[in-house]
Formats: C-alpha cells, structure tokens, sequence
C-alpha cells in the first residue's frame, strides 16, 4: 500500500467518528439504572476482535491518534460519554485451561457452557449443546454470523454448530447447510465448493435449492435478492488482511470489507419483525497475533473498529438492541516499546507502520513458504528474503538481519524462549527496531479481556464477568429462554 493510500485508510476510519457511552470499569453515565426486564432486547448483537491483547487495542487507537488526533471508535466511545454503556473484564477461560482457544471461548457464549479447548459446544463426555443460533432461529428470530476468517472456523462455528474438533470443517458448514441461518459471510469456499470438498458435495447448490441467494464477491452480495437468506463465501479460505485488501486492486473490487458486510447483514436482518442475533468477528486480528505481523494486526484492528462504527450508528437511536462489544482471548501481546532518549523516538517508530504494503502472509507467498514453525525453508537466498522484507515494509534492514531470518526460514534459528525462533516470530523481532513494535510470543495469552456493552441487559454486566454469563444474559435479555431446551 502507498504511504498516500495508507493514510487515506486511516483518515476514512479516524473521520467517522462518533460520542457514545461513558463512565469507568463497570460504571455507567449518570449513575445507577435499573436493571433489565426479560425479554427487553428485540435484537443482539455480538463483536468479537479474536485474539485483540489490550496491546493491539492501544496500538491501533494510537496509530489514529498519532496521524489525526482522533480515537479508534471503541476508544472514543469511553472518552466521550452521552449515553449509558457498561465496560469491565471478562474470564475466559475454558473447561481444561485457564488459556482458551477461539472454539471453547466462542462456545461459552454460545452455549452457555464451558468447553474444553478445540471442541465446538460439545462437552467432555460427547453432550451436543443447544447453540444460541438455534435457540433465536426457533424462536423466530432472524440468525447472522459475519467474519474475516473462513466461516467455519471456530468463532462464527461456535455460534451455532456442534463439532468435537474444530478442525471438522466440512462437517460444519454442512450443518450451517442444514440448520437454516439467514445469513452467512466470511471466507471458506473450500468447505462448500465440489471441487475441493472430500465428499464431492456441493453445499453451494444444495443451500440456492434451499432459497438461498449465494454471493461470491461484493457486487454479487450488493445485488443478492433482499428477501433471500444468504450465503455469502468470498475467498477459499480466509479474507485477506486489511494491509492486502486496502493495496491490491483486485482484492478491493471483490471482497468486501468487514464494515460492508457488517452493514449489509444489519439491512437484511432487520427486516423479520421479531428481531436477530448477528455475531461479526474481526478474526484475522488473532492470525496476525499469532504470526507477530504487526501490519496485518494493526490494520485489521482499525478495519473491526470501523465495523464496530456501523453497529454504533445503527444503535444510535435505539433502544431495543444489546451489544456486546469484546475480544476471546489475548495472543502475544504486542506492545510499542520505549526507544531513544525519554523514549521520545516511539511514536515516530510506530509510524512507519504506514509505509507498509504488505503482511506476513503477502510475503510468505512470495517466497513459495507455507507458514509453520515446523516446515524450514531451505531454497530462499538471503537477498531474496532481504528484498521481499524491504517491498514489503519500505524498510531498509541490514545484511545481518537478514541473515538472521533466513536461518528463521531454514528452521535454524535459536532463541531463549523457543516460540520466539519462528520465522514470523524474527521477522518481527527485526522489524521491532525500526517499528517499535514487539510480541512476547506467538500464542494465546490467559488475560482478562475487556467487554464493552449497551443496550436493554446490559446494565446486568458486572465489572468482572464469567464468559458463560453472556449466553444467559443474551438468552434472558431477548426473551428467547423457553427455547433453550426444545
């Protein structure tokens, strides 16, 4: 991406801005208010930035600032109270950890049970949960899952499937094919195409003979039938990162970004008089956490903001919704470090971040590298690595550290802490000294995350919340409780 382009994506972002909510952790504007009655909400919805430590979150907010003197959306809505919202720390851990994966975390709220990692709403002993898109759908409400990740994968699936791995991916969106959801969008083709499916299904036909309209790219999802449940699948496996999207022009024409189709599921749903549940998940922020591209992390946090925007307006005047504004877990949390004499040389550090074209991802495509710990890559010469990271980040790094991540490629780096000896993990220790920007590793993090929410319910969060506690309060709070069971 240009340095121009750059800027103009986060001025787009910075200039929407909005004044919502108040008050400190757990508190509220103008004191206290009376608790919800059952049934208040006609709709839920529920934002998830998967993997967001309180790092990329403060990261993304001072990229904003830095450049147009305005917060990220979620920042803005603490610091410019003109309504009651409700903020605090929720525990997230699973059934067999007190670190979580996406699966267990998504199904705590979509469940209301504690799982062990890598199940889908399926307990220990093999008992298939009710998910709460069922639960809505029975009770006539209009159901919703939107992603950047494939929508298979664990967040939307913990919505609304039943899986005793995540990893059973084509079992999943067959049962999305089966349990009749409105809406659907995100990536994943390759679990609903006959061609690259297992079992030769193809769930593209069989959900069109269910009366689905099926969207492959934005202008197909614009001009989808409005009446008609959707399918909307716009990669073969995930969306690509913001950094790619906002710098490709191929990617921009066809994919649309987490914000449009956050928009163009508020417009569908809305339309059944009895309500939604819609679940909009920035997921990619958890696959740049894991693989420490900070461009990639930055970027698609400041995109989920901007998603978060479109909620806000749609809420604006209303009444009648919760939202549940959080993240499932922390991962490496990032942070910009102190550099130079009283750490004066950070913010600049931090900047070079607009420069940057591409991600990780970009790069390891162009080396012909699949990204893994665990898969060296021995046909790389140093210059051409040097040469992808220098496109790529517009930095100049010296022949020393290249050298350094090469041998990350080959799978010969050695590192104290051994998750810091990864290709990306290098990667982005050498980038570090020019951005700033460091990870302490390349995996989920046992924090407490942070929860924002307004709307009928939640009034009913407390500072601190059990992850579980929002299946009851979603189910409660929309009325919906008599068919949790059925």
């Amino acid at each position: 991406m240009s340095k121009q382009s750059r800027r103009d994506f986060i001025k787009k972002s910075a200039l929407s801005t909005f004044a919502l909510g108040g008050g400190l952790l757990g508190g509220r504007k103008g004191g206290a208010s009376s608790k919800t009655r059952e049934g208040e909400a006609k709709n839920v919805i529920f934002l998830v930035s998967d993997g967001m430590s309180t790092g990329t979150m403060t990261i993304a907010d001072l990229m904003k600032q830095s450049q147009y003197g305005q917060k990220t959306h979620w920042m803005n809505l603490y610091e410019n109270p003109d309504r009651e919202f409700h903020r605090g720390l929720m525990d997230m851990a699973a059934l067999d950890s007190t670190v979580t994966d996406s699966a267990s975390a998504a199904s705590s709220w979509g469940c209301g049970h504690r799982i062990n990692n890598g199940a889908v709403n399926v307990g220990p002993d093999g008992e298939n949960y009710r998910t709460i898109l069922e639960i809505f759908r029975d009770a006539g409400k209009a159901t919703g899952l939107v992603t950047t990740t494939r929508i298979t994968h664990a967040t939307p699936a913990g919505f609304g499937t039943n899986a005793a791995a995540r990893g059973m991916e084509d079992e999943i969106a067959e049962q999305y094919s089966d349990r009749d959801y409105d809406l659907l969008m995100g990536g994943g083709n390759r679990h609903f195409d006959p061609d690259m499916r297992e079992d030769g299904q193809d769930l593209y036909r069989k959900m069109a003979d269910k009366g689905y309209s099926i969207a492959r790219n934005k202008t197909e999802m614009q001009q989808a039938a409005r009446n008609n449940k959707l399918l909307g699948i716009y990669y073969d496996s995930h969306l690509p990162y913001t950094v790619d999207h906002e710098n490709i022009p191929e990617l921009r024409e066809n994919i649309p970004t987490l914000a449009e189709m956050t928009s163009e599921a508020l417009g569908r749903l809305e339309s059944n008089e009895n309500g939604f549940i819609l679940q909009i998940e920035g997921g990619r922020v958890d696959h740049a956490a894991h693989g420490n591209c900070p461009s990639g992390l930055v970027f698609d946090q400041i995109a989920f903001d901007d998603a978060a925007k479109v909620v806000m307006d749609y809420t604006e005047n209303r009444d009648d919704t919760l939202v549940i504004l959080t993240t499932d877990h922390g991962n490496a949390n990032p942070g910009l470090s102190a550099h130079g004499p009283g750490y004066r040389e950070s913010p600049g550090m931090m900047e070079t971040l607009m420069d940057y074209r591409r991600s990780f991802e970009w790069m390891y495509n162009e080396l012909n590298f699949e990204w893994s710990e665990e898969s060296p890559h021995n046909n790389v010469s140093v210059d051409r690595v040097r040469e992808v990271i220098e496109y790529a980040a517009q930095t100049e790094i010296t022949q020393n550290q290249a050298e350094k991540i090469h041998t990350a490629f080959r799978g010969e780096f050695r590192a104290p802490y051994g998750q810091r000896a990864g290709t990306g993990a290098v990667m982005s220790g050498v980038q570090a000294n020019y951005n700033g920007i460091y990870f302490i590793s390349t995996s989920h993090t046992a924090d407490y995350v942070e929860i924002a929410a307004w709307g009928p319910g939640s009034d009913q969060i407390p500072p601190l919340v059990r992850n579980t506690a929002l299946f009851d309060l979603m189910v409660d709070t929309a009325g919906v409780r008599a068919y949790a069971e059925g």
